[in-house]
C-alpha cells in the first residue's frame, strides 16, 4: 500500500468526491443544437449552420 501523508490523503479523498459528484451535474447541463439552412451566395447553394445553445 502506498505511503500516504495527510496532504495526499486529502487530495485522494477530494478527487474521489469530485468523481462521484461531477457526472450528475454534467448530465443536468443540457445544450440544444439548432440546425439552420442558409443560402450561401458564394456556393450558390444551401448550406447547414449548426449552433449550440445552452
Amino acid at each position: 500500500m502506498p505511503d500516504l501523508n495527510r496532504r495526499g490523503f486529502l487530495a485522494v479523498t477530494a478527487a474521489a468526491g469530485v468523481v462521484r459528484v461531477l457526472p450528475p451535474i454534467a448530465a443536468r447541463v443540457r445544450s440544444r443544437r439548432i440546425l439552420t439552412l442558409v443560402y450561401d451566395k458564394a456556393l450558390g447553394a444551401m448550406r447547414a449552420v449548426d449552433k449550440v445553445v445552452r
